[in-house]
């Protein structure tokens, strides 16, 4: 019987993950007709209706929502509970749920998945990559990679990497239209906007020796995408704020020079985050480990954005 409802409430999430009686399906290898099914049954041994179904989507009722909050939490339970269990096996196993921001997660993450996979083989690790926000405790995901803090107080975090960001621009353009040598310097010349979270649209908000100053600039390119802001600075189109892990390459090669680099912006740290658990999974610790191991030694070869 409680494996019945264990499996119950584990497709009760997966249906809460996915939005659709379909895709929860195809995760549980079964046809949509014995998915509906199944959430009948439910629904009739608990006497209530969990899901007003669309032909398109689904939405909870009052008590579906509550069985979803309190399925998600006995389940993390009864991982813990297994995983504090059989945490004196010598090799890392199971399923890990990681999610990344979407460019940063294909280019980099990803690679370093494929690198872990071959050194813990029975380490199942599902990578979620989306520039959306995700609560870890509700979705259920185990680790969540982003640059900078987050604001949830229930998360735990551990720092993979610090990532300070420079003002930089390409020596075409700094041939053409001159090198900034003050803050001031910069009402004059072409900026590349990178729109992101709720900052202040053109606003620069820089340190110099302790002292926080902030400027408004001015250009003819913006965009939400990092990529395509430095493909502009690249072009020489103007002057940009980039982090040194996605400047490194460019200054090595001299496609890029950092300008005015005695005026930074707050660094924009990579961090790990997790839910706050008592036991984290052997796995988890292994995959924290070994992100540390592999940035470091990216750090150690890199070169220095101020230099």
């Amino acid at each position: 019987m409680k494996t019945d409802i264990a499996s119950q409430l584990q497709f009760f999430v997966l249906l809460a993950r996915h939005g659709n009686l379909s895709a929860a399906a195809r995760e549980l290898d079964l046809t949509p007709p014995a998915a509906t099914k199944r959430l009948a049954q439910l629904e009739a041994r608990l006497g209530v209706r969990l899901v007003n179904r669309t032909t398109r989507s689904i939405s909870f009722t009052a008590e579906g929502e509550t069985y979803l909050h309190h399925a998600t939490r006995i389940l993390a339970e009864i991982r813990e509970m297994e995983e504090a269990v059989s945490s004196s096996r010598s090799a890392p196993r199971g399923l890990l749920r990681v999610n990344a921001t979407l460019g940063f997660g294909r280019t980099t993450i990803a690679p370093l998945v494929s690198e872990f996979a071959k050194r813990y083989p029975h380490v199942e690790v599902q990578l979620d990559v989306t520039d959306r926000p995700i609560d870890l405790v509700e979705s259920g995901v185990d680790l969540a990679i982003r640059f900078g803090s987050l604001p949830d107080k229930r998360l735990n975090a551990r720092r993979v990497m610090s990532n300070r960001r420079f003002l930089c621009a390409s020596p075409r353009y700094l041939e053409q239209h001159g090198t900034p040598r003050s803050l001031a310097d910069l009402a004059d010349h072409q900026c590349i906007v990178h729109r992101q979270n709720d900052d202040a649209y053109g606003i620069w908000r820089l340190t110099h020796k302790g002292r926080n100053e902030a400027i408004k600039v001015r250009g003819m390119l913006s965009s939400n995408d990092g990529d395509i802001v430095l493909g502009w600075a690249l072009d020489g189109h103007g002057i940009l704020i980039r982090s040194e892990w996605d400047l490194a390459k460019y200054l090595e090669s001299g496609r890029l020079r950092v300008v005015l680099p005695e005026f930074v912006q707050p660094s924009a740290d990579l961090f790990v985050y997790y839910p706050n658990k008592r036991n984290q999974s052997a796995r988890a610790r292994a995959f924290i480990d070994f992100l540390v191991e592999r940035f470091n030694a990216a750090a150690a070869v890199g070169v220095h954005a101020a230099s």
